[in-house]
């Protein structure tokens, strides 16, 4: 489905783990500190994959406020989006690792997010996860074309850490977005008119059941992203876009080339990026990973209205990227198959072997290791990510979102 909140529920008795199954996780997920560790009395640190790229990679976190648009979702004036900037640095040396959620959006994501991905609500560190990007890190005034991922529905931007950081670390200026109301939490520098400091989703349940809702999604998305597309041209035009007037690293803007833009996303996200990709010609390139083509059907078992993307061609390169394991292939492939007719011909299709829907993102990485842990039954682990090895899934989807881009939007 296109929603990340909500998926078919396993029948699985939860006092049977397979652990022994993914010993093999410990060969890409060494993490910043060393392997996965055991437990410690305030639960078990996750690992995320380190990145295989010869730069080392900053961040910066940026919050835009669109004043020509009203919140969709909640009574709140303007339109907010958190983003956070993936680059090559020029150097690390001073600067900390950035943990994959901040305090609050740790606390958030325990209530949220562990409810509607089936994760063990107890007996997880959710807070102590780092990644592989140094906050505030100057980067290399290099110009880089620039990469905008959207997630999936009800999912927040940091659960595509991992790919971002590997696609900064290979040359590219990797942007993660957050579309608040509609991402399970959303941490922002400050409170607002009608929202606390961190904002949760307003979804109580699959936003493809409903089709205003889905509609109002898909649209608000396209719109967020081609906003954050203006405000990294007046960061690159030399320009503070952050609405609080935060310091930015030095260089960040000397290094985007905003005249080579890709996007890429999940579920949603994918609907998004191809969808972006058909609307905004500043789109060079796109990948979606597993989303719907089609507006919510009508009738039920009925095909929906294919979006314009889907009915009119691509016309720029598009990558249309798949799990086997995906319960709702067949829905899917009926939204993808007009698209792959089209002799406009832009359009390609590739799948990734023994996965699930959740493989594109950090997910593949840390089900796991819940797994290994005791913490998820092989079942939960296999409905979310699928039964691939992490040291086979997360470089496999890596290899073909960093070829797809190699190919279009090279980094040097």
């Amino acid at each position: 489905m296109t929603s990340s909140l909500i998926r078919k529920t396993v029948g699985t008795d939860r006092r049977t783990f397979l652990a022994s199954s993914v010993l093999a996780a410990g060969l890409v997920l060494a993490g910043p500190l060393g392997t996965a560790r055991a437990r410690a009395a305030d639960g078990l640190t996750l690992r995320l994959p380190a990145p295989s790229g010869p730069h080392p990679v900053g961040a910066a976190t940026l919050y835009l406020v669109d004043h020509k648009r009203r919140d969709p979702w909640e009574a709140i004036p303007v339109r907010e989006v958190m983003i956070t900037v993936c680059y090559p640095a020029r150097t690390v040396h001073g600067h900390p690792l950035a943990p994959q959620l901040t305090e609050g959006a740790a606390k958030a994501f325990r209530d949220v997010d562990v409810v509607f991905h089936h994760l063990p609500d107890k007996g997880v560190n959710w807070g102590s996860t780092l990644t592989y990007v140094h906050t505030g890190a100057p980067a290399q005034t290099v110009r880089r074309p620039v990469l905008v991922y959207s997630p999936g529905g009800g999912d927040p931007r940091t659960m595509g850490t991992g790919l971002a950081g590997e696609l900064a670390s290979h040359g590219w200026i990797v942007v993660t977005v957050d579309h608040p109301g509609d991402a399970s939490e959303v941490d922002f520098p400050g409170t607002m008119q009608g929202r606390e400091k961190v904002r949760t989703t307003v979804f109580r349940g699959d936003p493809r059941m409903d089709a205003h809702r889905f509609d109002t999604a898909i649209t608000t998305r396209i719109a967020d992203v081609r906003f954050v597309l203006d405000s990294l041209e007046a960061l690159a035009a030399g320009r503070n876009p952050d609405a609080k007037g935060r310091a930015l690293p030095e260089g960040l803007g000397l290094a985007l080339d905003m005249r080579r833009v890709g996007v890429y996303g999940h579920s949603a996200g994918g609907t998004t990026a191809a969808e972006a990709l058909y609307e905004d010609g500043r789109i060079r390139a796109a990948v979606n990973m597993e989303g719907y083509l089609d507006h919510t059907p009508q009738t039920p078992g009925r095909p929906g209205e294919l979006f314009p993307v889907a009915r009119y061609g691509a016309g720029r390169p598009l990558l249309l990227l798949g799990s086997d394991g995906f319960t709702h292939r067949e829905e899917l492939e009926r939204s993808w198959t007009p698209l792959l007719a089209h002799p406009r011909g832009c359009a390609r299709r590739e799948r990734i072997r023994d996965a699930a829907h959740w493989v594109f993102t950090d997910y593949a990485a840390l089900a796991p290791q819940l797994q290994a842990a005791g913490l998820m039954p092989a079942a939960d682990r296999n409905a979310l990510v699928g039964a691939a090895s992490p040291a086979v899934a997360v470089p496999e989807v890596r290899r073909r979102v960093h070829s797809f881009f190699a190919r279009h939007l090279p980094p040097s």
